[in-house]
């Protein structure tokens, strides 16, 4: 399978655009990490469009509750299956946090951790900017699908936006009885978690005793 990636910084602050291309799919990201996307500075624009109306959905709430602008847009072969637009898509996005964040990994918190409840569902992330991609957790789903996502799928997709991101990522949903619950608590904490993980920290200083991520 022909694969082509390619990352740019968009000129100031912490922003990227990822284009993903494969014989799948062909993904097109725009992301800042503080919200901007041409708004006025703390104003965050979110468009998402995968063909995949309960995973925009996510992440639409992804992006919000993490304070990210974001663009994103995937063409994919969702007459297969929701699989190759649902990796790619987590592939690309990550790709462009690490984008976003460049050279400047020393100046975050690199650490993050968050609690979200919905109703009766409740989620717990916990993140940590560390430059080795790991994705762990327990999400429980009992459906087959939620809309046209596969909930096989969700977790693939946190274990792709970590490797392209290049973060451990830990999350677990602790309780709920509703999977639509169960799915968007899991994205809101992982976005909270996020949110504290990759905030200015107000230092150039590398945290990490090795001296580096």
């Amino acid at each position: 399978m022909d694969e082509r990636n390619r990352d740019a910084m968009v000129p100031g602050g912490r922003s990227a655009q990822v284009s993903r291309k494969t014989g799948e799919t062909s993904v097109q990201v725009a992301l800042d990490l503080d919200g901007g996307m041409g708004e006025p500075r703390g104003t965050a624009s979110i468009r998402v469009k995968t063909g995949i109306g309960f995973f925009d959905h996510m992440l639409h709430a992804l992006a919000f509750h993490a304070g990210w602008g974001l663009d994103l847009a995937c063409e994919g072969d969702t007459e297969v299956d929701d699989h190759h637009s649902v990796e790619d898509t987590g592939l690309a996005l990550g790709a462009a946090v690490a984008g976003a964040l460049g050279e400047g990994k020393g100046a975050i918190v690199r650490f993050g951790h968050a609690f979200a409840p919905l109703d009766e569902a409740l989620a717990r992330a916990v993140a940590d900017v560390s430059g080795r991609p790991f994705f762990a957790g327990e999400l429980s789903l009992k459906r087959e699908r939620v809309g046209a996502l596969s909930c096989e799928m969700v977790p693939h997709f946190f274990h792709s936006f970590a490797q392209g991101a290049g973060l451990t990522l830990h999350v677990d949903v602790i309780r709920g009885a509703n999977d639509h619950h169960r799915i968007e608590a899991a994205f809101k904490a992982v976005a909270l978690a996020l949110r504290a993980a990759l905030a200015r920290s107000g230092s150039e200083r590398v945290p990490s005793t090795k001296g580096v991520l």
